[in-house]
């Protein structure tokens, strides 16, 4: 199978010749995607190297990491990858761990298959604190947020995906900026993608981040809701009609009637200066206690509905193994 990397490239021109040189021979293409860097990532490429796997693409302006990503993505299919590979410009990537992660997708076992620097505790040693406090909260948000329950470490962008699944994505809606990986999961989720979680050890040197924890508390919340809406609606109610549909609207109808109830004779007796009858309270407790369990029946249900089939395996055009 054809293999392409994609590396979307800002302010990263003393890292980039590294990270080209760590990529081995198993790569046909080499797409670098220089996404209106200002150090000039893209000429610096086309002036100082030889590799005739990499060619350079130009955005006039900065759009983000997704959008860099997606022009990448394009440029690969055009050129009949079928597992395409994102490696950051950064230096945080050991380009020799390719093969690791197209090893999945080339058997057939996985559509997707993405870092997971969790793996090992050792591996977190090197982390900064701070990442790992951060990368563990956006981890469990993102399981529920993408239905991707076995999966960790969601904000990794060292990733490897099938031609097949990558088909199966909307590339224009995904997201253009920061939140591009967590919404790549959401997408593969909708289409059934299996995701896999493959280890690898970070590399922190002097790279300067271009994330803001700002950002990510003002822009992500209002994000992840809306693609955990999203999710639930397509694969609840629009593509199935289950038990854990039914246990989710019974669960919230129940829960909801017993808070409002409750609340609503708890201020009616502060006022007039009564206290609630025991069956007032048991009206009030039962449907709170009967609608949390159903809640977390379709939080199990959910956990044990995360894609098993790989898309690859039942694409009929698929070429054979080598």
């Amino acid at each position: 199978m054809k293999t392409a990397v994609v590396i979307p490239c800002y302010r990263v021109r003393r890292h980039i010749e590294g990270v080209l040189a760590g990529i081995g021979p198993d790569v046909d293409h080499i797409f670098v995607v220089d996404d209106g860097c200002p150090e000039g990532t893209g000429r610096f490429v086309e002036e100082s190297l030889r590799d005739p796997r990499v060619r350079v693409i130009f955005h006039p302006e900065n759009r983000g990491v997704g959008a860099a990503m997606v022009t990448g993505y394009r440029a690969a299919l055009e050129a009949g990858a079928e597992i395409l590979v994102k490696v950051d410009g950064d230096g945080q990537m050991d380009g020799r761990l390719i093969p690791q992660f197209t090893a999945p997708l080339r058997a057939r076992t996985a559509d997707y298959a993405k870092g997971n620097r969790f793996f090992h505790p050792d591996y977190l040693l090197r982390m900064p604190k701070i990442r790992v406090l951060g990368n563990t909260l956006l981890s469990f948000v993102n399981k529920l947020i993408s239905g991707y329950w076995d999966v960790m470490d969601p904000a990794n962008g060292f990733t490897a995906i099938h031609r097949t699944a990558l088909q199966s994505v909307p590339l224009d809606k995904l997201d253009g900026r920061y939140f591009f990986e967590s919404d790549m999961l959401f997408r593969l989720n909708v289409a059934r993608a299996v995701v896999v979680d493959t280890p690898m050890r970070a590399i922190y040197a002097d790279e300067t981040s271009n994330l803001r924890a700002s950002r990510v508390l003002l822009v992500f919340p209002g994000r992840y809701l809306n693609r955990f809406g999203k999710r639930v609606l397509f694969n609840y109610f629009l593509r199935d009609f289950n038990a854990g549909t039914l246990a989710l609207v019974f669960g919230i109808l129940l829960a909801g009637f017993g808070t409002t109830f409750g609340l609503y004779h708890w201020l009616a007796g502060e006022f007039s200066g009564t206290e609630a009858t025991a069956g007032t309270v048991m009206l009030a407790a039962l449907p709170v206690i009967l609608g949390f369990q159903l809640l977390l029946f379709f939080l199990q249900f959910d956990i044990l509905s995360v894609p098993k089939k790989p898309l690859s395996a039942l694409d009929p055009q698929m070429p054979s193994l080598p």
